[in-house]
């Protein structure tokens, strides 16, 4: 293995997949995820399931859609979480983001469904990076048990809706139009099972773990949230009805948060980087949370300073932001996310303090 921190080798990595180097996640992830998901395919087939995707979580669908819907969850789950005095954050978002997410994708409601889905993704992330030992009582095989019960849940879904030949306004609707057209790759149940498993892992955990990290650290600098208090507080003033609800422009208008991640690449032929050769078969993985820590680029690189972005383009990946990957493999939820995080910092600063 060759571990790479340098910018510029990393930001070319991602340039080059489907040459010399394949996208490729190691141990249990690899193993419970599946060579169905988006996340192992390469070249057309993850390029068609990408723009399958971005109909659910791109621009378009946020601004149309999803931004007044997030706003109205997210309100509602910190109205219950002060009510009920105290809340554990990262539960409690995973619980949020579960319910709008699962609910979006195929109008799932786990307080009406018998078969408790959020339960099973519980046991899942309980699991996904334990001891990969699949025998009865270990974390790993309630893992890889849950997994299987919510990818059979949705493919029977899928195959009821499609039967049914019935529309609703979700993203598995649209699935089954496209299941319908020649050559779409959505006709195989496990496919899409697999897909929709993967955009609900996405929201579920990434997502969660981002607004538990920023309540965690608004909370511990009070000049951050002295600045954010302020910028969300002008949007406020800025509504001719300051309670006619989040938009599109509104979010727009902030610049925010940075997010980080990390992607392994294994490389299939002999290549040279920065001179050497990596013999095929190596891995390389692509330190990208170390871009953002580098002295040289930023001063005191390990202070969480939101300052350190001011003026830089952060909504696609570049040599010196990579919180949400890099070229073909910029993460398709990006917008999705940081909507998310924007809404829910908004109602935490404007309507609630600390104690």
């Amino acid at each position: 293995m060759v571990i790479s921190t340098d910018p510029d080798v990393n930001y070319s990595l991602f340039q080059q997949e489907n040459q010399s180097l394949l996208l490729w996640y190691g141990g249990t992830f690899s193993e419970v995820i599946g060579e169905e998901s988006m996340l192992a395919k390469h070249g057309n087939p993850h390029k068609y399931i990408k723009n399958l995707t971005l109909h659910f979580v791109g621009p378009e669908n946020l601004k149309a859609k999803l931004v007044h819907e997030m706003d109205v969850t997210t309100q509602k789950h910190l109205c219950s979480w002060a009510t009920n005095g105290t809340a554990e954050v990262k539960d409690a978002s995973r619980n949020m983001m579960f319910e709008f997410v699962a609910m979006k994708l195929m109008s799932y409601d786990e307080t009406k469904d018998s078969k408790k889905l959020g339960e099973d993704m519980k046991k899942f992330m309980n699991g996904l990076i334990a001891f990969p030992i699949n025998i009865p009582g270990t974390a790993f095989h309630a893992s890889v048990k849950g997994q299987k019960r919510i990818i059979k849940a949705f493919e029977n879904k899928f195959e009821e809706r499609k039967a049914s030949n019935t529309s609703g306004n979700d993203f598995l609707s649209y699935m089954v139009e496209d299941s319908k057209k020649e050559n779409s790759m959505m006709n195989d149940p496990k496919v899409v099972a697999k897909l929709l498993f993967a955009v609900l892992l996405a929201g579920y955990d990434s997502t969660s773990q981002a607004l538990t990290l920023a309540t965690k650290f608004v909370n511990d600098h009070p000049q951050v949230l002295a600045e954010l208090t302020k910028e969300h507080k002008a949007i406020l003033k800025s509504r001719d009805n300051e309670n006619s609800g989040f938009t599109w422009e509104e979010y727009k208008s902030m610049t925010f948060t940075h997010m980080v991640s990390f992607n392994i690449v294994i490389i299939n032929d002999m290549e040279r980087i920065r001179g050497y050769t990596i013999p095929e078969g190596w891995i390389l993985l692509a330190a990208l949370p170390y871009v953002h820590l580098t002295p040289d680029k930023f001063e005191d690189p390990f202070a969480f300073n939101p300052w350190r972005w001011q003026g830089q383009e952060l909504h696609h990946g570049s040599k010196t932001f990579m919180g949400f990957g890099i070229g073909v493999r910029l993460c398709v939820g990006a917008e999705f996310a940081k909507v998310q995080m924007a809404i829910y910092l908004h109602h935490l600063v404007t309507k609630y303090r600390q104690y």
